[in-house]
Order: C-alpha cells, then sequence, then structure tokens
C-alpha cells in the first residue's frame, strides 16, 4: 500500500510514522507513507496556501489553487482508490471503514486548516470525509495519523501475530474482554480460574460473554446496530 498526506505541517506526521508498528511496516515493504508540503505547490511568491472567505467572518480557508495542483500531480502518477478529506463534518471513522481502507493499495489523505478548504476541493476531488471525534483539532494532521494507524495495522504481515487484529474491539460489533497476564495473583486480585483452566472451548465461552457484558455496560449502542 501506498499512503500519500498533503499538509501544510508535514513535521507533525513525522513521529507517528517512525516508531513501533508503523516503522516497522514501513521497513519491511508493507506500506510506503509519503507527506507533502502543499506550500510547494503555491504560486504565491510567500508560499500561501489560505486566503480570507468569501462573505466574511473569522478565520481563512485553504485555497483551491495548491490544493488542486497537488491533488492532479499526485493523481497523473496513480490512481488512488480513494482520497480523503480530513474533516470535524466527516463521517464517524469507523472500525469497518478502515477493514476496508486496508484492502486499498494506494490512498491520498488531505489535512484541513484553519476554518477547512474551499468547498470546490471537496466537490471536485474528495472521494471520502472522515472524522476521529465531536471535536475540532487545530488541524488534520493527528487525526489523519490516526486513520493511518488504523489502517496499517491490518495490513497482512503488519503485525507479528496477524490474528491479533481480528480480536480487537469492534471488529465483531462488541467491545474486546479483559485481559490477563503474569502473575496469577496481584494485591488481592486474582486471574479468572476459567483462563488457567487450558480448556479452549470454555476460554472462548467466557471471553465472548464478558465481551457481550462489556460492551453492554459501556457501549450498549453498539447492540442496538
Amino acid at each position: 500500500m501506498r499512503i500519500d498526506i498533503l499538509t501544510v505541517l508535514p513535521e507533525l506526521l513525522e513521529s507517528p510514522f517512525a516508531a513501533s508498528i508503523m516503522q516497522r511496516a514501513q521497513t519491511k515493504g508493507h506500506v510506503e507513507i509519503y507527506t507533502h508540503n502543499l506550500r510547494q505547490f503555491s504560486d504565491n511568491k510567500h508560499r500561501n496556501v489560505d486566503d480570507y472567505q468569501y462573505g466574511g467572518g473569522a478565520g481563512m480557508v485553504m485555497s483551491v489553487g495548491p490544493i488542486s495542483k497537488a491533488i492532479e500531480s499526485l493523481q497523473a502518477e496513480r490512481h488512488y482508490d480513494e482520497i480523503i478529506y480530513m474533516t470535524p463534518d466527516g463521517e464517524m471513522l469507523e472500525q469497518s471503514t478502515c477493514n476496508q481502507l486496508s484492502l486499498a493499495q494506494n490512498l491520498l489523505i488531505l489535512c484541513g486548516h484553519y476554518k477547512g478548504v474551499d468547498q470546490r476541493i471537496r466537490d471536485l476531488y474528495i472521494t471520502k470525509e472522515l472524522s476521529i471525534g465531536s471535536y475540532v483539532l487545530s488541524g488534520g494532521e493527528l487525526a489523519a495519523a490516526v486513520v493511518v494507524d488504523a489502517v496499517v495495522r491490518l495490513i497482512p504481515g503488519v503485525l507479528n501475530d496477524e490474528t491479533s487484529a481480528l480480536t480487537d474491539s469492534f471488529q465483531d460489533g462488541l467491545l474486546a474482554p479483559p485481559v490477563y497476564t503474569r502473575p496469577p495473583e496481584f494485591k488481592g486480585l486474582h486471574v479468572p480460574e476459567v483462563l488457567l483452566s487450558g480448556n479452549p472451548k470454555d476460554v472462548a465461552a467466557w471471553r465472548e460473554a464478558e465481551a457481550y457484558a462489556r460492551t453492554k455496560e459501556r457501549r450498549p449502542d453498539l447492540l442496538e446496530e
């Protein structure tokens, strides 16, 4: 998979992709991640990528020109399965979306900034708009990093145990059950006996029941869906 990210602050994305699973995924060749500074596509001598909004009002808007030039420049080199815009008013990111995106070959992500991008960019180029929550960040970079992490970890070969992602929360519509490791007793709290029984069938039944109970307590909306 190849992921291209358009941003005015590429330095914000250096750390998230330079460590742990993201670094390993790139080193092993499972994913290529490239950041592109939108200012490089500006024709303005000051490399500005924003302007005042028509109709007045506080806040600047990301201009059509640099973004259009950047997207078309990248499109000339490859076809993108999705061109994603990170925006608070986008579709809420869900595990099912991550599963779908993990099957793509090429993704292009546009990070919003200021008051957002000129609507014509959204109308002309964007194929999917995503939000990571009902709140506003200073820019779309951190949200883009969340999307990339959630998607890349699903690519076969990225995780050491490929079955691990299949038992994550939300994969089956439930939250994950409690997990334990050694020692079997800590400050008076014990690991449930069933997990020490060595009986896979009983363990599976316990985990399913606990997952349902936790979901009912913490995210009953998932059960309604």
